[in-house]
């Protein structure tokens, strides 16, 4: 196989890791956010969330990062306008990997002060960041 495509296939593999992980966290603490600080449930989520953000969430964030410039540099895709507004899409995915990394810290700490219905909307900021994305790198509408 060319190595482009075991580039690309990694990239993919990363992303559907990250988003997996991004989709995943908010909804854990959605039930975070309602369980009693210092409960066993509460415990349950602590172990849960920092889990999945270290052994599976950073990882792969940091191999799509990696495998996508990569990609990028083999098409030469620097100068294409759908490319750059890739590109700030994924930084803005990637500013809220950070803020949900520091909402498990907070939750680590017993110091959420966010509602459930807080973290159900965030839930959903990852898959309107992915929809533009994917639309972009299949599309490539300029």
């Amino acid at each position: 196989m060319d190595l482009f495509l075991w580039i690309k296939s990694l990239h993919v593999i990363s992303i559907i890791a990250w988003m997996a992980g991004m989709l995943y966290l908010p909804r854990l603490f959605v039930y975070h956010a309602d369980a009693e600080a210092g409960s066993d449930k509460s415990e349950t989520f602590k172990v849960m969330e920092r889990r999945l953000l270290k052994a599976i969430m950073n990882p792969a964030m940091i191999a799509a990062w990696v495998f996508g410039l990569w990609a990028a540099y083999e098409l030469d895709a620097w100068r294409d306008g759908w490319f750059h507004a890739k590109l700030t899409l994924v930084l803005i995915m990637s500013g809220v990997h950070g803020y949900l990394s520091g909402c498990v810290k907070k939750f680590a700490r017993d110091a959420n002060t966010k509602p459930a219905r807080f973290y159900r909307i965030m839930n959903e900021v990852p898959t309107l960041l992915m929809i533009g994305i994917v639309i972009l790198v299949i599309g490539k509408p300029f």
